[in-house]
């Protein structure tokens, strides 16, 4: 039988890693109900056309048979699978207007494919955890901060190392950009967001080679970009640079609200000695072209260099369509990248290989019926339960049990009677299907 080998970024969990994974989305989906978000699912595939409207189409995995037609063949693709969730969830927003209620919250959590070169933490088939605000003419700001307060409360819950929600407004990098009479203001946002990257020297020699930006003007966008604080004190240190136009003034006011929204989950966290829960970094830009106003992204602690493991922000046009304006803001954590992390560095390890807490021993053949009415009676009052397949010797079945990562074996005794094994502990006690409970 041949061999077969992995694909170089289509990950591939191990039962118990996909079950520490499905935890982890049901944590996830619970603190985003909590928050009033409803559930979708949009198609794996979208209309090149789609896809490629507001950005890069390098990444983009397109759609063909494998014996197209020799005309077809030569045609642009018609269909793309989609890079991440939010262009589809645009494009959903836009078909069922006159069925939804706006503004219209919504959570998804699917697979989305890039055509990038695979590396540590990154993949070509990865799940993400989206949520978005959608508006009908207009969205207040004050959603802005709602996502960004939810997507740290909900990493805050997950077994996983601190992360700190990073953020910045588009806005308040765009007006300071025009102050220092800077015309192409999202080229400099593209240079700036490579800061973590390239580091500030190479930034500054860009803005200059590239963008004919002088020295001063460089000068200046490196010290906007160095500002970082916990509270609203970016504020003060903003201004400081002496520069002030109108919408330098509307991100300064759009973040303060942000950070004052999670003053309490800093104040809990710096308690426990933990980084913030979320700060104002002013590098931060992000890459893609739809964003209009908030920005931010997700570092997670001893894994900084790796990137950000989460991260969203505000667009403004990306939903509109020929008769009305659809602003929304959405973030985004990528699971599979988190995970893939930790697991390659043994930093998260799971406890449990199958969901199963119970299994029946089989005495013999004619017995299975009653193992049988027992494993069903226990499912039937919510514990997991499964009856092993032969009657084998009963360490045979406490060592499959043990190999399987079940915690406890259940054996039926003369007269009706019942034992449980806990093989964590060894202890064996007598047990009533009627009351009993695992640990």
């Amino acid at each position: 039988m041949s061999k077969f080998a992995p694909i170089s970024g289509f990950p591939e969990w191990l039962p118990e890693q996909r079950l520490l994974e499905q935890q982890c989305m049901d944590t996830i989906r619970k603190q985003y109900e909590l928050y009033g978000f409803a559930n979708i699912e949009t198609r794996s595939v979208e209309p090149t056309h789609v896809l490629t409207g507001n950005g890069d189409d390098k990444e983009i995995y397109v759609l063909a048979r494998l014996h197209e037609e020799a005309d077809a063949a030569k045609a642009p693709p018609e269909f793309g699978l989609r890079f991440d969730l939010t262009v589809p969830t645009a494009r959903y927003v836009q078909q069922f207007k006159g069925q939804l209620s706006f503004p219209f919250k919504r959570y998804q959590m699917q697979k989305v494919w890039r055509g990038e070169r695979p590396q540590e933490g990154r993949y070509r088939e990865f799940t993400q955890c989206d949520i978005d605000v959608i508006g009908d003419g207009t969205l207040p700001s004050h959603y802005d901060a709602e996502v960004v307060r939810l997507l740290a409360v909900v990493v805050g819950q997950l077994p996983i190392p601190p992360v700190t929600i990073r953020v910045n407004n588009r806005k308040l990098l765009q007006g300071f950009y025009e102050g220092l009479g800077i015309a192409d203001t999202n080229a400099v946002l593209r240079v700036v967001d490579k800061l973590d990257k390239i580091g500030a020297p190479k930034v500054a020699a860009l803005l200059q080679t590239e963008l004919n930006l002088s020295a001063d003007q460089a000068a200046q966008c490196l010290a906007m970009a160095a500002i970082k604080t916990a509270n609203t004190g970016f504020v003060e240190q903003v201004r400081a640079l002496g520069i002030t136009t109108p919408l330098l003034e509307e991100g300064l006011t759009e973040l303060t609200e942000v950070l004052d929204n999670a003053a309490d989950l800093n104040a809990a966290r710096l308690a426990e000695g933990k980084p913030p829960a979320v700060s104002a970094d002013l590098a931060i830009a992000r890459g893609l072209a739809y964003y209009t106003g908030m920005v931010c992204e997700g570092q997670m602690q001893g894994f900084e260099s790796s990137g950000s493991v989460c991260g969203g922000g505000r667009y403004d046009n990306l939903a509109n369509d020929a008769k009305v304006k659809l602003p929304g803001v959405g973030v985004s954590i990528g699971l599979t990248r988190i995970l893939g992390l930790l697991f390659a560095k043994g930093v998260l390890k799971p406890t449990r290989k199958t969901p199963t807490e119970v299994l029946v021993a089989l005495n013999d053949d004619a017995s299975r019926p009653q193992a049988n009415a027992l494993a069903n009676r226990l499912r039937g009052r919510g514990i997991a339960t499964d009856l092993y397949h032969a009657p084998k010797a009963y360490g045979k079945q406490i060592e499959a049990a043990s190999k399987r990562g079940i915690p406890y074996v259940w054996f039926i005794g003369e007269a009706d009677s019942h034992h449980v094994k806990n093989l964590l502990t060894g202890e064996q006690v007598a047990a009533d299907p009627a009351t009993w409970s695992p640990a």
